[in-house]
């Protein structure tokens, strides 16, 4: 069966870092668009970045300015998502997906196959 099991979330403090991973299994990772989510408490779930399956082209979410990076290596069937210069307002649950979705439907989390159960990353002010 498929999974998507993320890691990498923790407490940091506004201004700092993380490194999130998105281990897949049970499907042809390579075939496969990823992209990460992310959902505050009461707040709907809103897109963070994509990257196409061959990994040379990618999205970001508006608010991103640079400061996140999605990459994957494919020959470790894992995604990852680099978040800098994190501000409180982005604490939440960061989930990754993954589906084979076109490029109209890559900021819907409905149009995603697969999804993990996410990581928290809380940003301290």
């Amino acid at each position: 069966q498929v999974q998507l099991v993320e890691s990498g979330g923790g407490l940091v403090q506004a201004g700092g870092s993380l490194s999130l991973s998105c281990a897949a299994s049970g499907l042809t990772f390579s075939a496969y668009h990823m992209a990460w989510f992310r959902q505050a408490p009461g707040k709907e779930r809103e897109f963070v970045a994509h990257i196409f399956y061959y990994g040379g082209s990618t999205y970001y979410a508006d608010f991103v300015k640079g400061r996140f990076r999605i990459s994957r290596d494919n020959a470790k069937n894992t995604a990852y998502l680099q978040m800098n210069s994190l501000q409180p307002e982005e604490t939440a649950v960061y989930y990754c997906a993954a589906g084979p979705v076109t490029k109209s439907g890559i900021r819907i989390p409905e149009t995603y196959d697969y999804w993990g159960r996410g990581t928290q990353v809380t940003v301290s002010s």
